[in-house]
């Protein structure tokens, strides 16, 4: 199957040919990549060569309102007639929710969306039109395709934002849905409603809600948080903002607590999933000796050998697990058990550590007491 694809190197497009350039749709053996600096006289050679017309072309904000119709109108109805010229094939097109309103953008997706009516009651081809909300997601442009897109770039650099009204209602879709769908489509499979084809999900959500996240995933990395997956809109807000990040700003430093033993390491901290950090412990040394009420951890050594000992408070039988990054493997840390954690190795051992709650000063939930019992009041601590 071959495909054309108008607006390739515009935001929607540009997502839909890498996805189908991965092999996401194996059926589809040839991209036929149509866009603005594409030489004119190719558009009528496409349209006799494919087998479906993603038609994604289109002008949103031109220097001259004249280029609504150009952009919009004229270049589907071009597309409409070279189809009709040689054998009419289906067509999905891209309009707008701006096409409900009488402004120049929206009466110009009207006509396209009217165009594209007439061409499938005249030729019987099968026919999609979708009228996109705001679509937002990696690749889109500031200060061009969407609000999302502006504020991320924005806020990414600390530069400033303009909120005009933070009640403004601001519907979104996914870039990644808005593949998906298309895609099915491709298959006779979109998804229609009540005569409709629409992108699901649609999110909703303000200006105002959508500035405070943002700037929330800014500060994000000295509070070591991280945003709740659970949440579909946060969880495609986050991959957004981190795609507009400059490349020499994709790392970021964190706190190290450094001493002779070694060093400690938060990573992530969030109230929900606990605390993720990064312990590493010099040979010979032994960190812990303490108990806990509730909270409990997980530890995973990642390089070099070691032993984690337990004892149950109360009792005198101790328990020792042996670790190395030669068996890569979760211990869990159980409330109720004091433990330690010793490094027999030549060289530093680095686990990687989980706890249920963030470390709190006012509520650490940790009981000094050694492991052995010859050695009960000694804490070793992180």
């Amino acid at each position: 199957m071959r495909v054309l694809v108008t607006g390739a190197a515009g935001f929607i497009g540009r997502n839909l040919v890498e996805r189908l350039r991965s092999g996401a749709f194996p059926d589809v053996t040839d991209i036929l990549e149509f866009d603005r600096d594409t030489d004119p006289g190719l558009l009528e050679d496409y349209a006799s060569q494919c087998d479906f017309v993603f038609h994604l072309a289109g002008v949103n904000r031109p220097q001259d309102p004249a280029e609504f119709t150009e952009g919009n109108v004229d270049l589907t109805t071009r597309l409409l007639d070279a189809l009709r010229a040689s054998t009419p094939r289906p067509v999905l097109l891209t309009s707008s929710v701006q096409a409900e309103r009488d402004n120049p953008y929206g009466v110009s997706k009207r006509g396209a969306e009217e165009a594209v009516k007439a061409y499938a009651e005249e030729t019987g081809a099968g026919t999609y039109v979708y009228r996109l909300p705001n679509v937002f997601g990696k690749w889109s442009r500031p200060n061009y395709n969407t609000v999302v897109a502006t504020f991320c770039h924005n806020i990414a650099r600390d530069l400033p934002i303009e909120v005009s009204d933070p009640q403004a209602p601001l519907p979104l879709v996914y870039i990644d849905d808005v593949v998906d769908e298309f895609l099915r489509a491709l298959t006779g499979e979109a998804t229609n409603v009540e005569g409709v084809y629409v992108v699901r999900p649609t999110y909703q959500t303000t200006v105002g809600e959508l500035a405070a996240g943002l700037h929330g995933f800014r500060q994000s990395r000295e509070s070591l948080a991280v945003p709740d997956f659970s949440d579909e809109l946060e969880k495609k807000l986050y991959a957004t903002y981190l795609s507009f990040l400059e490349p020499d700003s994709f790392s970021y430093p964190l706190t190290m607590h450094v001493d002779a033993r070694g060093s400690f390491t938060e990573i992530i901290r969030t109230p929900e999933r606990g605390q993720f950090s990064v312990n590493v412990i010099k040979p010979g040394v032994t960190k812990g000796n303490h108990w806990h009420d509730t909270k409990n951890e997980k530890f995973v050594v990642v390089s070099g050998k070691g032993v984690i000992r337990f004892r149950k408070v109360g009792d005198s039988e101790v328990r020792e697990y042996h670790v190395s990054d030669e068996k890569i493997e979760v211990v869990d840390i159980p409330p109720g058990y004091t433990h330690n954690i010793e490094n027999l190795g030549e060289a530093d051992m680095v686990v990687f550590m989980w706890a249920s709650e963030a470390f709190s000063v006012e509520r650490p939930d940790t009981h000094p007491l050694g492991v052995s019992m010859s050695d009960q009041e000694t804490p070793n601590g992180l």
